[in-house]
């Protein structure tokens, strides 16, 4: 009995061996995958519409030297097959391995809708990678990583910086293209009945871009500060204003937030959804709000995404947070909205739809 429980015990701890290099080393999978968006090796695969060679792919990459290290390609590439990322055959004549797209490197296409490859560019992006080293920091002192790291906060930042203003921008309009085709489809009914609507910290219009072709008969507004409305393009329907959601809200039938209240605290969400309320009708108005419900034991396709999302508003944030159903009631009430709805939907996130009545 005891040299099977001394077996059984080397087992669970060997396993645990396994599980805890799998994180130490998983930082390599992101900078594999961030390295072959940057290559734009799912482009060139999908540009051929077959399997490609490693020499194919070579060839396409743009070089300033006009030369490429095979090796150096062929050893992301293995990693990348490995995760499932592309697929790898060797053709039965014998030939070169072929390197094909899979569902998930289908997300990583450039110019594509949907795609996911500006986000992952941000979220690798080195400044947003810094404050992931302040955390135990903030743990023993408190204070806010992103603030340490870079002394001052990410919009701070971005407002200062125009290229990294535009990576944040490029990666904010990437996952409104995919997030909006499941809310404009489950919250159909919602829009038929509005107006007019303010997008609150809608970036450069592209939320509102979409409502508007697909309900052309309401007004819409897309709100945010001044220097992304400054680089806002020109949509049809969508009329841009500039200013701080925490002085004022342009008045509308309703109020749309898609990824907005979990960058910020809870004493700021209230301030937010108070200035909401001044800008809505008092009876007919509402508030649609697009973010994660927080859910921890959740067991499904986004399994524990929702906490990793959670720990990245900590790290590059002012206080934002993933809530629980129960923690989005009180910040509602608060705000003096006392009515709300959870509409689910197939993404990420949630539809919150809220009443100050």
């Amino acid at each position: 009995m005891e040299a099977r429980d001394t077996s059984s015990n080397a087992e669970s701890m060997l396993k645990g061996q396994g599980e805890i290099l799998q994180i130490i080393f998983g930082f390599a999978e992101i900078m594999a995958v961030k390295s072959a968006v940057e290559l734009r090796i799912p482009d060139i695969i999908h540009c051929h519409n077959s399997a490609v060679t490693l020499s194919q792919i070579a060839s396409e990459i743009e070089s300033p030297t006009n030369k490429v290290d095979l090796n150096s390609l062929s050893r992301i590439m293995r990693l990348l097959v490995r995760r499932k990322i592309f697929t790898a055959q060797t053709p039965s004549n014998g030939g070169e391995m072929l390197y094909g797209l899979t569902n998930s490197s289908r997300w990583l296409l450039h110019g594509s809708e949907p795609s996911l490859a500006p986000f992952l560019l941000m979220q690798s992006h080195p400044w947003m990678l810094t404050p992931w080293h302040f955390l135990s920091q903030c743990v023993k002192e408190g204070g806010l990583p992103f603030e340490k790291a870079h002394r001052c906060g990410l919009w701070d930042l971005a407002s200062t910086n125009p290229e990294f203003n535009d990576v944040i921008n490029d990666a904010m309009t990437g996952c409104t293209k995919i997030m909006m085709e499941a809310v404009i489809e489950g919250y159909k009914d919602g829009f038929g009945s509005i107006g007019s609507i303010v997008d609150v910290g809608g970036g450069t219009g592209g939320t509102m871009a979409l409502v508007a072709k697909s309900f052309p008969h309401i007004k819409c507004l897309n709100f945010d500060l001044p220097h992304v409305i400054a680089t806002a393009p020109d949509h049809e329907g969508v009329h841009h204003i500039g200013g701080d959601m925490f002085d004022v809200i342009p008045k509308a039938h309703a109020i749309f937030m898609k990824g907005v209240m979990h960058d910020w605290s809870d004493q700021d969400c209230v301030k937010i959804l108070k200035n909401c309320r001044e800008a809505i009708p008092e009876k007919t108005g509402k508030v649609i709000i697009v973010e994660d419900v927080l859910r921890p034991d959740e067991d499904g396709l986004f399994d524990g995404t929702h906490l990793a999302v959670d720990l990245v508003l900590f790290a590059q944030t002012s206080g934002g947070k993933e809530r629980t159903e129960e923690e989005w009631k009180n910040v509602l009430e608060e705000g003096g909205f006392l009515r709300y709805n959870i509409i689910q939907i197939p993404t990420l996130q949630s539809i919150i739809e809220a009443f100050p009545n």
